[in-house]
């Protein structure tokens, strides 16, 4: 298994669902850093005043706010991710090939059918695969707007370790 193909199919799924990941993660984006700052923790401004006026005792001081540190840095990565995938899914719903180069050069070409937004094909290994390529971010690679009639037989290139990644080939579809 390459590790190249396991980082395009993981980048893939916010390119290849960019409408929904730009709504995703914009909002969940600003969740995610209000709950990375220091002072996220509940009655954590109460206690800052408290402390610096002295007013309480020793018992009281929180000690070891190791679990408070660790969600922090856990929300933190999730934001960055999340900022990634907003990201990914801008560039990919503006045309950019952010991972269908890779998988068009890489990939192990079959034929497949379509049905509206949705493309079944077999890997050469037996397994059947139904997989969607939205209207917004269409997994189409050379040409995204080729036009791709239902029901037609098209060309599709998916990465043999990962087939969820996959691009239809418009060079070789029958115009």
């Amino acid at each position: 298994m390459n590790p190249m193909d396991t980082l395009i199919w993981l980048v893939n799924f916010p390119a290849s669902h960019g409408y929904a990941m730009v709504f995703i993660a914009g909002f969940s984006i600003l969740g995610l850093f209000a709950m990375s700052v220091s002072g996220a923790a509940p009655g954590g401004s109460l206690r800052t005043i408290r402390e610096r006026e002295g007013l309480l005792r020793p018992e009281e001081r929180p000690r070891g706010q190791i679990r408070q540190r660790i969600a922090r840095i856990v929300f933190r990565i999730l934001a960055f991710v999340m900022l990634g995938s907003l990201v990914l899914g801008i560039l990919s719903l503006t045309g950019v090939p952010v991972t269908r180069a890779y998988i068009y050069d890489n990939g192990r070409p079959t034929t497949a059918t379509m049905d509206g937004d949705w493309v079944t094909f077999t890997t050469a290994d037996g397994v059947e695969y139904t997989l969607e390529s939205n209207f917004f971010t269409p997994a189409v690679y050379p040409d995204r707007d080729t036009y791709m009639p239902s029901g037609a037989p098209v060309v599709v290139r998916y990465l043999p370790s990962h087939p969820q990644a996959f691009v239809i080939d418009s060079a070789q579809t029958p115009r």
